[in-house]
């Protein structure tokens, strides 16, 4: 089986849910990692989107955007080592 170029296979497919900023909508993955902070007292959610970079590589800090039909505030984007993939890490609104 052959490797496919089009990233939409990666952050679109079944897990992939609908994004809108501005006038871009696509599809990325919204992922809740959870940390636990001072021995087990504290859980910590950050927010991520994995899209491709084509769609949403533009953000910057304190953008719009709507994921699965929830409001949030990009607060960093970080590209993947080829510059196709782009992780967002978002808080809501």
């Amino acid at each position: 089986m052959a490797l496919s170029d089009d990233n939409s296979v990666f952050v679109g497919g079944e897990f992939g849910v609908s994004c809108t900023s501005g006038s871009t909508t696509a599809k990325g993955i919204l992922s809740e990692p959870s940390e636990f902070l001072l021995d087990g007292m504290v859980v910590s959610s950050e927010y991520t989107l994995t899209a491709k970079a084509t769609d949403f590589g533009n953000l910057i800090a304190n953008d719009s955007i709507t994921v699965d039909s929830v409001a949030y505030t990009v607060r960093d984007v970080r590209f993947s080592l080829d510059g196709d993939i782009v992780t967002i890490a978002i808080q809501k609104t």
